[in-house]
């Protein structure tokens, strides 16, 4: 048995409270090393004749990766303190006792094993029960839908299905989002997602000049109030972009920078190294060399926000508090938050939930982002490091199937339970090329990759446009108009989104907390099969990533599929096909 492969630690991921009564516990091992495990536990203060007379209990296989094999098991806890250790018995038949101070031949005394001193309902880490039930739909204003072209910037441009330039503007606005909620109600969403909103120069707004102002090309306030309440009407839960990390260079504390230098009272709101604050242009608009300031990528116009300053601080949680408690926003995304201190965030995390108690914050994370999901910063991430092996394996073929369910797995293991089913799960963005871009305009490959995303822990979120098979490379080919003329729009693929999410809804629970599982058949390496199962429940699904059609046994007819021929002893499934019963 391999004792260095095995790995616990409390208080984390692997010990946490999932309810204020339920605990769950994991324990890793090396994958294929170890036959099974038990834990040993129970409250450290009720001794039997002096001595401490533990429980054992056997702990369940869970998620497996390539290089490790989860076990877990959740106790109800009648009393707020435990100590525990593992017994762990190899494939190879040897046996250990692991604790606090590591594996051991018995099992360790009470002040070795590990200890959960006591369970504060206070830090149980929380999500808001709503984001489970929501199927998001992100809108990047400027190009869903001019509602009033009496606010057009000036060089609007006419609305158009061909890629735009980085500069260009088309007219979208807040007045377009209200028009066409219902397109989005017929659909099932449930939850929209703004790209910013407030006041700045560009189309995309993440160079923010004012974020107490509506930008006027989009409205005002009482557009976005109409909005909001027309969303909440609707049963939609609205979450807007917050940009914390930088400035836009129009914002009037960098021009006061600009203008006074060292002297200026924001000199300390930002990190600069040298005055006056200067740079050399590189060949595009938002490339530079030698910034004598910290800035977003190597943009001269994004320059850095020091949020560990007291008024920095002051001034965005105030920002925070306003859009919610003045017009009742349910969640706020945060954009490029892995670049944002924790020190901030935790203030931030407690000003949102003192405004709004089941509010929903979403960081912009790429990786893996345990330090910011322990319940005292965000509720969730965007999932790019999950929904990335599942683009890796259906879409761009990069690697196998064993490798995909193995980093999916190894995602999972990373956070608690309740963390994983608020994840926010999406296949692309205003930030990455468009699904049917990326899968080479096959859309029954589309369709499939997006029906296994719809299955996963998380909430799914669907860029808007992609219900009609829109197209588009990265940024800006990925912002087009959203087509609104039928003559453009795949109404199959919109039917087809519409079934997706109607499952989604009708399965939420099942989907949302159910346990998941995987089968690989070794004579059908491209075939998996996976099962969500909660209780009596069971929803299982077949997936065909390979190149030529398989034959599986008949089963009961699907509540989804696509390239599925039913026969009578056998079903067929054709390439990028899959099936859900």
């Amino acid at each position: 048995m391999d004792l260095a492969a095995i790995y616990h630690r409390p208080d984390s991921e692997f010990a946490f409270l999932y309810q204020p009564d339920r605990l769950r516990v994991r324990l890793q091992t090396a994958s294929n090393d170890v036959e099974a495990v038990y834990l040993v536990y129970g409250d450290p203060y009720i001794l039997v004749d002096g001595s401490w007379q533990p429980k054992t209990i056997r702990m369940q296989q869970g998620l497996i990766t390539d290089l490790a094999c989860f076990w877990t098991i959740e106790l109800t806890i009648d009393r707020r303190r435990l100590a525990y250790a593992f017994q762990v018995i190899g494939v190879d038949g040897t046996s250990t006792f692991y604790g606090d101070q590591g594996p051991g031949p018995i099992l360790p005394k009470i002040d070795a094993c590990f200890r959960m001193p006591y369970f504060q309902e206070i830090d149980r880490a929380k999500v808001p029960e709503w984001v489970k039930q929501t199927v998001w739909y992100q809108v990047f204003p400027e190009r869903f839908a001019n509602g009033d072209p009496t606010n057009d910037p000036d060089g609007t441009l006419p609305w158009t299905n061909e890629a735009p330039q980085a500069q260009d503007f088309y007219g979208g606005d807040l007045q377009g989002v209200i028009d066409h909620l219902d397109h989005l109600v017929a659909l099932g969403i449930n939850g929209l997602y703004l790209n910013p909103i407030f006041m700045a120069p560009s189309n995309h707004k993440y160079d923010t000049r004012d974020y107490r102002m509506v930008d006027p090309h989009f409205g005002n306030d009482e557009t976005l109030r109409q909005l909001i309440t027309a969303c909440h009407q609707r049963g939609i839960k609205v979450m807007l972009d917050a940009v914390f990390n930088h400035l836009g260079d129009q914002s009037p504390q960098w021009q006061d920078v600009i203008q006074n230098g060292a002297a200026s009272r924001y000199a300390d709101w930002f990190h600069i190294r040298d005055f006056p604050v200067r740079y050399q242009p590189g060949r595009n608009f938002e490339d530079a060399t030698d910034i004598t300031y910290d800035v977003f990528a190597t943009t001269p116009h994004m320059p850095k926000l020091n949020t560990a300053n007291p008024e920095v601080q002051a001034y965005l949680l105030s920002i925070a508090r306003y859009w919610i408690e003045a017009f009742d926003i349910d969640a706020w995304r945060l954009d490029v938050a892995n670049e944002v201190d924790h020190h901030f965030w935790k203030k931030f995390r407690q000003v949102c939930d003192a405004a709004k108690p089941d509010f929903y914050i979403l960081g912009e994370i790429w990786h893996s982002a345990q330090s910011w999901l322990s319940g005292d910063e965000f509720s969730a991430v965007m999932n790019y490091a999950y929904t990335d092996a599942i683009l890796d394996y259906f879409i761009h073929k990069k690697i196998p199937l064993h490798q995909m369910v193995s980093k999916l797995n190894r995602q999972l293991m990373l956070y608690r339970d309740q963390i994983n089913q608020v994840q926010f799960n999406i296949l692309d963005s205003h930030d990455t090329p468009r699904l049917l871009t990326m899968a080479n305009d096959n859309r029954r490959l589309m369709r499939q990759t997006m029906a296994f995303m719809y299955l996963q822990p998380g909430v799914p979120c669907l860029y808007y446009g992609d219900e009609y098979g829109m197209t588009g490379v990265d940024d800006p080919a990925n912002r087009k108009c959203m087509v609104w003329d039928p003559v453009d729009q795949d109404q199959a693929m919109y039917q087809f989104v519409k079934q997706l999410i109607g499952l989604r809804h009708g399965k939420q629970k099942l989907l949302s907390e159910g346990q998941l599982e995987w089968l690989i058949e070794p004579t059908h390496p491209d075939v998996l099969k996976m099962t969500r199962r909660l209780g009596e429940q069971q929803l299982t699904a077949v997936f065909n990533a390979g190149q030529t059609a398989v034959s599986v046994a008949s089963m009961r007819t699907p509540i989804l599929s696509e390239g599925v021929q039913q026969q009578t002893a056998a079903t067929i499934i054709e390439p990028d096909g899959f099936m859900i019963y």
